[in-house]
């Protein structure tokens, strides 16, 4: 189940996971009246996901219609259609629109296919499956999240989508052969049940990897092997159950690391600097560079558009104390946006074990024009700090951020 971002305010950045990705202009309350979130639902498609690079035009239209504010809490539905990852409890998220809409694109739904979903959470991606597949089988873990999921789909019609409480991983064997299978939750590698049960020439989307470290994959099952294709980063809400548990590689809350800081690697040579998710709006600079070979360059010329990376990491603010954080930047008419929130800088948000929000810490803001300059800021670390998501953004500023030689340094509390 994964999580990511946007707030209505930057005051509220990084709930789920990351920061702000813009605003919706205008207010639900002026859209047509026999259906409140229309206006909202189109904008979210217009403003997060088309424009952000998703084509298909059935899975837009699935996108459009679903109604996502019935798959989040009350306390939440004015939110529903923002780009963000919110809570639906158990410490899980509803995953944020583009991710849905990127996932189900890469598969390339067929109105023929058997899809198998791993990681019901909600019900959200289930429902914008159905618009488009014949039959939906989703799997939960969570046994409260998989029966109200269940009762939800019902109740909205959505009478394709089967779901089952139990081990995702296992797959659904009696339905198996799958024609396409979709993974919202992040193992370190592939489960060879889903292997088993996916059907010859069929195709499969995972991310996989370290807690803090996932790739989006695309397998295709040729010969009963699976070719694949590396994506882009992504970063998923911690698993539930023995497979988070027994992962080879642990997360080290004592030892935080930032990974790719100087945006050198680039393994896959897609343009976009590996170990850093949702990027907007960012590119690989050759020309123009503080140290190595690349630096990366925000740029945005529309207001309020986002323009962002951003990478979490594990802290345990009960030892460590402090967290230095420093970076090289370059200013190229650099303008704040039309809000008071919209202004290019770097931001640290700390979450507890549950993933709540319990502080927040910018460095900036970056502002005007101006050559290679070093900024830092030693800040303190909550106790009860579980987890960092660190933020690179022009926040819906204008202009061009040239960064470089992103660190940061932790140090024990003192006895």
């Amino acid at each position: 189940m994964a999580h990511r971002i946007e707030a209505k305010a930057l005051r509220a950045s990084l709930t789920g996971l990351v920061c702000l990705m813009g605003l919706l202009s205008g207010e639900v309350a002026s859209a047509q009246p026999r259906d409140p979130y229309l206006a909202a639902r189109q904008q979210m498609v217009s403003e997060y996901i088309e424009r952000e690079g998703v084509k298909n035009p059935r899975v837009l239209g699935s996108m459009r219609q679903v109604p996502r504010h019935e798959f989040v809490l009350p306390a939440n539905k004015q939110q529903a259609y923002y780009d963000q990852a919110l809570a639906i409890g158990h410490k899980q998220t509803i995953s944020p629109p583009y991710i849905v809409a990127y996932e189900t694109e890469t598969i390339d739904p067929q109105p023929t296919d058997k899809v198998l979903e791993i990681g019901t959470g909600s019900g959200y991606q289930a429902a914008v499956l159905s618009n488009l597949v014949k039959e939906v089988y989703t799997i939960e873990i969570v046994e409260p999240l998989g029966k109200s999921a269940a009762e939800r789909l019902k109740k909205l019609g959505y009478s394709n989508v089967k779901v089952k409480v139990g081990d995702g991983y296992q797959g659904w064997a009696e339905h198996a052969p799958f024609d396409k299978i979709l993974v919202t939750c992040s193992p370190e590698d592939v489960p060879k049940p889903l292997v088993e049960q996916l059907r010859e020439g069929g195709k499969m989307i995972i991310p996989l990897g370290e807690r803090y470290q996932q790739v989006f994959h695309l397998f295709e099952k040729k010969d009963g092997q699976l070719v694949s294709q590396k994506l882009i980063p992504v970063l998923f809400v911690p698993m539930t159950g023995a497979a988070e548990e027994e992962r080879k590689v642990k997360p080290d809350p004592l030892h935080p690391q930032l990974l790719n800081g100087d945006f050198e690697t680039d393994e896959n040579m897609d343009g976009l600097t590996d170990h850093w998710y949702y990027q907007r709006q960012v590119k690989l600079e050759t020309e123009d560079v503080h140290r190595g070979k690349v630096s990366l360059s925000l740029s945005n010329d529309e207001p309020g558009r986002m323009a962002q990376l951003v990478q979490g990491f594990p802290v345990d603010g009960t030892k460590l104390g402090t967290m230095e954080v420093k970076l090289f930047a370059k200013a190229k008419s650099l303008r704040a946006g039309r809000e008071g929130y919209e202004r290019p800088q770097l931001s640290i948000v700390f979450l507890d074990e549950v993933r709540r929000n319990v502080a927040e810490v910018a460095l900036g803001p970056f502002t005007g024009t101006h050559d290679w300059q070093e900024f830092s800021k030693t800040i303190a670390i909550p106790t009860r700090g579980r987890e960092a998501l660190l933020c690179i953004s022009l926040h819906g500023a204008t202009g061009e951020l040239l960064v470089d030689d992103v660190e940061i340094k932790t140090q024990f509390r003192r006895p």
